[in-house]
């Protein structure tokens, strides 16, 4: 069977997420162990692995700890790609990037991420029931707002400024929206106030090591591979650039997966793919979903 991994992102995160493998996988324990031993910061501590400000390092660190529970068990799938944090989750999985690399430079990007967050404010609201292309022609229209996550056919992310994220969304539902909810974030991540976090970034990375990713990884930014030679570029570019994760789910179809596995903390990435692919979805996030998904194995 081809498989596709879906790796979760910021904003999936749950209370204790984890403890439950941490106690009962030894190979996820050993994930979580590296992890702290990386960072000198005790990730076994659901306090440590709980607090906002290492969401980033422990969705890393979940997602690469249940990857590493599917490689033991299958080969290498088909594809895989991650919602904006979940790309570097998914290049750790394709060997592109080492786990310890991983870990510090995911760490650094997400104070690059809060500094520019507190230095340029932002919002973002989530579009229902409206093309992405109007979307778009509507954030066009209004200075300081952007379309920052096209997730399906019927639901885009706009982020920027707090009051043309106000405008937009009064002229969105003029347009025929079902509904424009706002985001519980001040951050408005996969737009142009990230620029400094994006600059920050590519200065970071060009003391870090990549290989070729050993299966497909479909960028966000790109719809299409990353390739050794495009990586850092592409990473600096994430930032400031929308994601495309419909565009990908419609890739990875298209490269003959039978089916999408999303990895880490909740379900959001598998419910969105299958919207797009009507392709079986699983997501493996607790012990519970992971025997889940083991026993669908043997029935394949």
């Amino acid at each position: 069977m081809n498989l596709c991994y879906l790796f979760s992102g910021q904003g999936s995160q749950f209370a204790n997420m984890g403890q439950d493998l941490y106690q009962t996988e030894p190979l996820y324990k050993q994930t979580v162990d590296e992890a702290s031993d990386v960072l000198n910061l005790d990730l076994a501590d659901p306090k440590n692995f709980d607090d906002p400000a290492n969401v980033q390092i422990a969705i890393l660190t979940m997602s690469t700890g249940i990857a590493r529970l599917l490689d033991a068990q299958l080969p290498m799938p088909k594809a895989m790609f991650g919602l904006s944090l979940g790309e570097y989750s998914a290049l750790v999985s394709a060997k592109a990037l080492s786990f310890q690399s991983g870990l510090k430079l995911v760490q650094d990007r997400s104070r690059y991420m809060d500094a520019a967050g507190r230095a340029n404010p932002g919002a973002m609201a989530a579009v229902l029931n409206l093309a992405p292309d109007v979307v778009a022609s509507v954030c066009d229209a209004i200075d300081g707002v952007y379309p920052a996550n096209f997730n399906t056919e019927k639901q885009t992310v706009i982020g920027g400024q707090a009051d043309a994220v106000a405008q937009a969304s009064v002229a969105l539902k003029q347009q025929g929206a079902k509904r424009v909810v706002p985001l519980k974030v001040a951050v408005a991540s996969h737009t142009p106030l990230m620029q400094p976090a994006s600059e920050q970034l590519a200065t970071r990375l060009a003391s870090v090591e990549f290989d070729a990713p050993q299966t497909t990884v479909l960028s966000n930014t790109l719809v299409a591979p990353f390739t050794k030679e495009n990586l850092k570029d592409t990473l600096v570019k994430q930032l400031v650039s929308p994601t495309h994760f419909m565009g990908d789910v419609q890739a990875a179809d298209q490269l003959g997966v039978d089916a999408f596995v999303e990895i880490g903390p909740g379900n959001t990435l598998s419910k969105l793919a299958k919207k797009t692919a009507k392709k079986p979805t699983f997501n493996i996030e607790s012990v519970d979903t992971l025997n889940d998904f083991r026993a669908k194995l043997e029935e394949f």
